[in-house]
């Protein structure tokens, strides 16, 4: 294709992505380039590489040249400041948000942890209550996936090390299930975050009381205490946010319901994003620790006690002298 030609049929496009990259430049357009700035910059990288291939003038060279300096600078600057925010959240933001609802998190914390402890004693004193929440069948089915003479513990059936990245993703999708579950139902005026919590607190407690009570407690506690660091605080964050959607439609103050529940939103939906990073990290040490039996049962209590104390200490300390916007 002559060079002449070449420019007729695309000078629209160059002329036009360089009015992008001036309003860009200049502040006056979106913060973020978005995905046709994306495929608009490969074109014009596709277009320079034809230019040089065929030889056409140094001139259209390098204004295409030019063109795409420019937009590789708006496309990654863009790019960087989105994974710096990201970073920044997870550093600070996260547990300052945390912090700031510290209410709701305390009344979800009490209601699952004390529910779970609640029952955990009282079917360990009186074994016999554990029928009444869970099913004889479900008892069975924990009693083979924590019996000490299981090959690896906390599943109901044998796998290989190499299928653990399958067990990883089961993990995330059960727990992500759990934890949405818990949020989205408080928009039933928070009655049903307070169910679930209630709901998980009691069957997790029943379990863990039932199987100590039988004698396989150090299976059972050497296999949870690592990731439930991670996944048990989730859960109870998880149900925070969803007290909060509750709470906005049952005293939207001077707002209306749906303004309310909107900036509750806002606030609740980076607080499940700060969740779903958690429940990503228990389900990778639930895959790849948790269930191996090969480690003292004093090493995975070590290591589980070094992760509550993590967890503790980020929700708590992290974030405190950061002025970096979230």
């Amino acid at each position: 294709m002559k060079q002449s030609l070449f420019e007729t049929r695309h000078q629209p496009q160059w002329q036009d992505f360089s009015d992008r990259l001036d309003a860009l430049e200049r502040g006056k357009a979106a913060r973020q380039p978005g995905e046709t700035f994306a495929s608009d910059y490969r074109r014009i990288c596709h277009q320079l590489a034809l230019a040089q291939e065929r030889g056409y003038s140094s001139h259209l060279i390098d204004a295409l040249h030019q063109l795409a300096m420019r937009g590789h600078q708006q496309l990654y600057r863009h790019r960087s400041a989105i994974g710096a925010q990201f970073l920044s959240f997870i550093l600070g933001g996260f547990p300052r948000l945390v912090r700031a609802e510290w209410r709701l998190v305390l009344v979800a914390s009490l209601l699952f942890f004390g529910s779970l402890i609640g029952m955990g004693l009282l079917v360990y004193f009186f074994p016999d209550l554990i029928y009444s929440i869970v099913s004889p069948k479900q008892v069975s089915d924990m009693e083979s996936m924590y019996d000490p003479a299981a090959r690896r513990i906390g599943q109901a059936f044998e796998r290989e090390s190499s299928d653990d990245w399958v067990m990883f993703g089961y993990y995330i999708m059960n727990n992500i299930g759990i934890a949405f579950q818990t949020y989205a139902s408080g928009l039933l005026f928070g009655l049903g975050s307070l169910f679930f919590l209630l709901f998980n607190g009691l069957m997790i407690g029943a379990v863990a009381g039932h199987l100590t009570e039988i004698g396989f407690g150090q299976t059972f506690w050497s296999f949870v205490v690592g990731h439930g660091a991670f996944e048990l605080t989730a859960i109870a964050l998880a149900g925070a946010a969803g007290l909060k959607l509750g709470l906005a439609l049952l005293a939207p103050g001077r707002l209306t319901r749906a303004e309310a529940l909107r900036l509750a939103a806002q606030a609740s939906v980076r607080l499940i994003g700060g969740v779903i990073l958690f429940l990503l990290i228990a389900a990778f040490i639930e895959a790849y620790w948790s269930s191996m039996t090969w480690p003292a049962p004093t090493l995975k209590y070590g290591v589980g006690l070094a992760l509550w104390a993590l967890v503790i200490a980020y929700l708590t300390l992290a974030g405190r002298t950061s002025h970096v916007p979230d």
